[in-house]
């Protein structure tokens, strides 16, 4: 099917741009965003993926308010139109490429609605490519970006008015596309071994500079891919550089030691040591401060998790109380942990996300989702 971006030079294949260059059923295009108030204890997190070879769009707003976690989750048939990135309620809107996003969400019986705009304030910095196999298939390979801004908006969560302003709610978006394990299981032989991978991605806000980490590590902590840099931050959109930005740093190595909650696999503190091209360690404390559950965007979720046909359009909601969730439970290991960060002289904010499946010995976990003894 032809659409209105076949008009624009962005081909990548012998194909209209409504369909993947490949067959791969799982392959996925994909925006998260996140937003916070490290002293009121409050977190925003929304996401949008596009699942052509699976016929689905689905889309999610998850707020933390007073230690509740607040859920919206849309879903839809996918359109062909690439244009097309509304789900029910909920809407993303590119209004002008890597500088401003906005995400409206119109009335619904979930209970979130308002709107939101992300202002970038870094560059968009390309993360090394990911790729990840089991039995000889590729289970995941994929392109992303991450970069750092700030929020100005309104939320309405069950009638409570939330003010989001740029001072006060720093975050970060990325953008990824590829291949990786959504939607229903597929069937087949069950593994012979117990995986092990962990991922490991963390983003500091200070006052001129940003500092993104990211890594996969096998059972013995390994790296399968890693990267660390520093990004500086600027006042307005316009002030970024196009492109890659000339006084961006790609540094030479980094390490992340996590400090793990006794019976979790929660942090209680981290360490990331980051090593510059010329040899000069320096390091980064993370203390953390509140938690916030990916299943509220749909990670791990049981019954809303990414890619499942859930009709022709479907809208779900809920509350939990954070503290009150399972540690062992398969859709609470994926969190993203507000920290505290401390790096030389300078004092920000930070999130912090963690995933870790099987076996990891740096952090002292031996089973497949049990906590740390």
């Amino acid at each position: 099917m032809i659409t209105r971006f076949d008009d624009f030079p962005v081909h990548q294949a012998p194909a209209p741009v409504a369909r993947p260059a490949g067959g791969e059923r799982n392959f996925y295009d994909r925006y998260w965003f996140n937003a916070f108030d490290a002293e009121a204890g409050v977190y925003v997190g929304a996401g949008l993926g596009l699942y052509p070879n699976r016929g689905v769009m689905d889309a999610h707003l998850s707020v933390l308010l007073d230690g509740v976690q607040h859920s919206l989750h849309a879903s839809r048939r996918a359109p062909e139109e690439r244009r097309d990135t509304r789900v029910g309620p909920f809407q993303l809107e590119v209004q002008e490429p890597l500088r401003r996003i906005a995400i409206r969400v119109a009335p619904n019986d979930a209970g979130l609605e308002g709107e939101l705009v992300f202002q970038a304030a870094s560059s968009a910095y390309q993360e090394p490519p990911s790729r990840l196999t089991s039995g000889g298939r590729v289970m995941l390979e994929t392109c992303r970006f991450t970069q750092l801004g700030a929020w100005q908006g309104e939320l309405r969560v069950h009638g409570r008015k939330l003010a989001l302003r740029r001072e006060r709610f720093p975050g970060a978006r990325d953008r990824s596309w590829g291949v990786r394990p959504v939607g229903e299981p597929e069937p087949g032989a069950p593994a012979t071994e117990l995986p092990g991978v962990a991922w490991f991605w963390n983003v500091n806000h200070f006052d001129d500079l940003g500092v993104h980490f990211g890594t996969f590590e096998d059972s013995l902590g390994w790296p399968l891919q890693a990267s660390a840099a520093l990004l500086p931050l600027h006042r307005t959109p316009a002030q970024i550089p196009e492109g890659d930005d000339p006084g961006a740093q790609e540094l030479g190595a980094g390490k992340l030691e996590l400090r793990m909650r006794k019976g979790t696999r929660w942090p209680e503190g981290a360490t990331l040591r980051l090593t510059h091209r010329s040899g000069e360690q320096e390091r980064i404390e993370l203390e953390p401060l509140f938690r916030f559950h990916m299943k509220g965007i749909g990670y791990q979720h049981p019954e809303w998790g990414h890619a499942r046909w859930k009709g022709e359009e479907a809208l779900g909601g809920e509350s939990f109380e954070v503290a009150g969730l399972d540690p062992e439970a398969l859709e609470n290991n994926h969190v993203h942990t507000i920290c505290r960060a401390r790096f030389g002289d300078r004092v920000g904010v930070s999130t912090l996300e963690t995933v870790i499946l099987g076996p990891h010995r740096p952090s002292g976990l031996e089973g497949f989702l049990d906590g740390k003894v």
